[in-house]
């Protein structure tokens, strides 16, 4: 079953606090429930996969200014089918980046994450079931911005609440400085 690699994933997973713990049983249900999940036409919600991308130091992410919805996020995307989480967050990496050397840190989710998202046009509001993966890349490549983004930024970690203060941006930051890697 396509699932059950993801429900593999998931069932070694330990959240970080009590909202991705909240969120994580959340995830899982949805995957156990939902053979389409990975489906973008599912209208309740589907699966996503993002990269928290960090320099080599560990002292700066990438960022992308999301053009629709006008906020400082990680990277990532639907899996429009695509069962591997992982595969899809390297794939949305390189994607809305540029870069091509985009290396995973962990063979194991960093986050979980579900967020709504607001109607536009005839698709309605809907969840993503995003699970989130620490990847590495070298700052000095340079970036390219896709038509997804306006615009791209490595932003040192003392500075993402400049940007945002959003509660899922601030737990993977707190995560990253509490790791050794």
């Amino acid at each position: 079953m396509h699932r059950q690699a993801l429900l593999k994933l998931l069932g070694d997973y330990q959240p970080y606090d009590k909202d991705e713990r909240d969120m994580y049983e959340m995830l899982v249900r949805f995957v156990e429930n939902e053979d389409q999940c990975f489906e973008r036409e599912l209208r309740i919600g589907h699966i996503t996969g993002s990269a928290w991308i960090v320099d080599r130091e560990r002292s700066h992410v990438l960022l992308t200014h999301h053009r629709k919805l006008d906020r400082w996020l990680q990277l990532g995307g639907h899996a429009d089918g695509e069962a591997d989480v992982l595969a899809v967050a390297l794939r949305e990496a390189r994607e809305e980046s540029g870069l091509e050397a985009v290396t995973p840190l962990l063979d194991t989710p960093y986050d979980v994450d579900v967020h709504p998202i607001p109607a536009r046009g005839d698709e309605p509001r809907h969840l993503h079931y995003d699970v989130r993966w620490l990847l590495e890349a070298d700052r000095a490549t340079p970036l390219v911005v896709s038509s997804e983004s306006k615009d791209l930024a490595w932003v040192a970690l003392d500075d993402i609440g400049q940007l945002t203060s959003d509660r899922s941006i601030v737990r993977m930051t707190e995560k990253l400085r509490a790791v050794t890697l």
